[in-house]
């Protein structure tokens, strides 16, 4: 059963696929008026037209690179024009490059964090005015990496960190406005960017995806990959007005995956 979201207005970055399509088409089918953004305005216009024909809410879309803060700024005015306020932020973004540390130079240290935390911090910045009027949610997708760091993916594992450093400082400094700050992070999730890791680090075995896939399975005590709509439940939860007292904490959907407390 979907949640109701009926009257709110969701901007959820990184949407034309993955994890971002799924959270949107959970704020779609919860009746909310829904803001898509990426890079790709052909992707984005083919989950706009798949949403808007059994969607209550409106859904709209602009195109986005959010490592640039002037379209960062006119991807949120356009959001708070069309639909006159902004309840939700869902920040997402593409993972960076996968490597070790001696592999990476300042451009792509500085890239990666462009694209994975100020990014966020810009967006949040854009959307704050908007969000103090009424209350909201702002929701940071992070990775497993929060928990537990992941071989060969340094830069993931540096700035995915800082999200949550920043949901949890934010959590702190918005409640007084009743914003609600939350960190989820996914593990491995049937993704184009999990089957794209999975193929680097078969390449590096000399094995066959399907092998790296079965051996990243074993280590899931639930004994499979995630779904992206099991990932976007639990966003969709602490999104909605059910949730009242959940803020400044981080979550995992991982099957079990991960180790860690």
């Amino acid at each position: 059963m979907s949640r109701s979201f009926q009257g709110k207005t969701a901007l959820v970055l990184a949407s034309s696929q993955g994890l971002g399509k799924a959270i949107a088409e959970k704020f779609a089918e919860g009746g909310a008026n829904v803001m898509l953004a990426s890079r790709s305005g052909s992707k984005l216009e083919g989950v706009q037209q798949q949403l808007s024909g059994s969607a209550e809410g409106r859904i709209a879309y602009t195109v986005c690179d959010i490592t640039k803060p002037e379209e960062i700024k006119s991807l949120v005015d356009k959001t708070a024009e069309k639909f006159g306020t902004i309840d939700i932020l869902i920040n997402n973004a593409g993972g960076p490059p996968a490597g070790l540390f001696e592999d990476m130079d300042d451009e792509q240290w500085q890239q990666a964090f462009e694209l994975n935390l100020l990014s966020y911090i810009r967006t949040i910045r854009a959307a704050l005015p908007y969000l103090k009027k009424q209350g909201g949610k702002i929701i940071n997708i992070a990775s497993s990496s929060i928990k537990e760091p992941i071989p060969g993916l340094i830069l993931s594992n540096t700035f995915r960190t800082g999200i949550v450093g920043l949901s949890k400082t934010l959590a702190e400094e918005f409640a007084s406005h009743n914003i609600l700050v939350n960190t989820v992070a996914p593990g491995r999730i049937a993704t184009d960017r999990v089957r794209h890791l999975d193929e680097i680090n078969a390449g590096k075995q000399g094995i066959s995806i399907e092998q790296q896939e079965e051996k990243m399975r074993k280590k899931i005590p639930l004994g499979r990959y995630g779904q992206p709509e099991e990932f976007a439940n639990v966003v969709a939860f602490l999104a909605s007005d059910e949730n009242t007292y959940v803020t400044g904490s981080s979550f995992l959907v991982d099957g079990g995956m991960v180790r860690s407390i």
